[in-house]
């Protein structure tokens, strides 16, 4: 098969169109022919060395993809409900730049009826991580005011849809007008741009004073402080990244007065049975949100896998408003 490798850690330029060995589906996977697969954030932080592979995945990068099944044990395909031939999208560990990629059939869901493969390619990553941390870690419910920081990225655009959809009111930080009128046309109520006001500021205007309860962070460091000046009583902070750094000074008198909770969780090493328990609520209540209409995957720019360069170079510049995919 063909496949996009890290030749060494380093710049861009380091990922090569190459051939590798068909993979083989084991216990418990399935194997997809891919038509399309994400590109994001933790596929740069990999290519830089910075994100070690888990122990059995492939070294190739690659998060989630989306293609037909093309095989996998009879028995278990019947107990999933799937059979080859299939479309779906599925969550991996690795190995999603390739023409075939194996998955664990528990992380594996339909295609959203309505869905190309291309934008179905966009879901899993993301959609994974938001509701993990949004919905089962900082428990998102209606009627609740949530912030989300960087609301154009991949993972961004994919919060302030879920969050809308299940009835909350979302103010999204971005570093452009272009790109705050950007996530108010995705469903933001509000849209702070982060390099011309103080989203403490500006959050505390909106709110009246009260704060928010959720707030999705991906880049930690000295905005761990001034998110705990954003929350409401009894607010959630919780971590996905760390692209301000690690290092982080707050007031943890402020935590003990308003109750607040910092929670952090990263899901590429979680096991099966985790993901599975994700892939299930998704398919149960975000899915039919999809087939509905009432969320849209935003795809910013597709590139054939020869250019993966070229996407990841994109990536970190910032510049891109939703997901970027490579097609087969």
């Amino acid at each position: 098969m063909k496949a996009v490798e890290i030749t060494s850690y380093g710049a861009p330029e380091v990922l090569r169109l190459t051939e590798r060995p068909d993979p083989v589906a084991g216990a418990g996977e399935l194997l997809i022919r891919v038509a399309a697969a994400g590109v994001n954030r933790p596929d740069v932080l990999q290519r830089k060395g910075m994100y070690p592979v888990p122990p059995g995945a492939s070294d190739l990068p690659g998060l989630e993809v989306a293609g037909t099944i093309a095989q996998c044990d009879a028995a278990e395909l019947a107990a999933a409900g799937f059979k080859i031939g299939d479309r779906v999208c599925a969550l991996v560990a690795g190995g999603g730049y390739a023409e075939l990629c194996v998955a664990p059939i528990a992380q594996c869901l339909p295609v959203p009826a309505g869905l190309s493969d291309t934008q179905a390619a966009s879901l899993p990553e993301t959609f994974f991580t938001v509701w993990s941390n949004v919905f089962d870690r900082a428990r998102l419910q209606p009627g609740e005011t949530f912030l989300v920081q960087g609301g154009t990225s991949g993972i961004g655009v994919t919060a302030i849809q879920m969050a809308k959809a299940a009835g909350a009111t979302v103010i999204a930080t971005a570093g452009s007008d272009d790109k705050c009128a950007a996530c108010v046309r995705l469903g933001a109520d509000h849209a702070i741009n982060y390099r011309d006001k103080d989203f403490v500021e500006e959050v505390q205007r909106i709110t009246a004073k009260r704060g928010v309860d959720v707030i999705l962070d991906m880049v930690a460091g000295a905005y761990v402080a001034r998110e705990l000046k954003c929350l409401a009583e009894d607010g959630r902070l919780v971590i996905i990244a760390v692209q301000g750094g690690v290092d982080a000074t707050f007031d943890a008198g402020m935590v003990l007065r308003r109750r607040l909770t910092i929670s952090g969780s990263t899901l590429r090493p979680r096991p099966v049975a985790f993901k599975a328990a994700i892939a299930q609520a998704l398919r149960a209540k975000v899915w039919p949100w999809i087939e509905a209409g009432r969320i849209k995957p935003e795809i910013y720019k597709m590139f054939p896998p020869g250019e993966a360069a070229q996407a990841h170079a994109l990536m970190e510049s910032n510049q891109h408003i939703g997901k970027l995919v490579l097609v087969w």
